[in-house]
């Protein structure tokens, strides 16, 4: 069964750009050379919810959970994790459906 990791999260103001350049140009090829795909990305434009919300997707719980107990995962999860804030995480099963979950801090702080 296909699985999902949604990551919700606040950007660190002033580390907008830093933010990116990550994800652009290291997170993402990184995810997705260890088996990830991002099926999804949000932002939240209004309302009492991160401003981030991104799913990545792979074919098992399995492979999933192979990948977050990997060195590179936590490597890649460490450094952006100094980037935003009120960051949570959850693996789901996946649906084509948009898929959310209401987080434990539910402030854009």
């Amino acid at each position: 069964m296909e699985v999902k990791l949604l990551l919700a999260y606040n950007i660190k103001p002033s580390r907008e750009a830093e933010y990116y350049r990550y994800v652009m140009g290291e997170f993402l090829p990184t995810l997705q050379n260890m088996g990830m795909y991002m099926s999804e990305g949000w932002h939240t434009a209004y309302g009492d919810y991160p401003v981030r919300l991104i799913a990545f997707q792979t074919n098992s719980e399995t492979e999933m959970m192979t990948i977050l107990k990997s060195s590179d995962w936590k490597k890649s999860k460490e450094k952006l994790l100094k980037l935003v804030r009120n960051y949570e995480e959850r693996v789901i099963p996946a649906k084509k459906t948009f898929q959310f979950f209401i987080p434990r801090r539910s402030s854009n702080n």
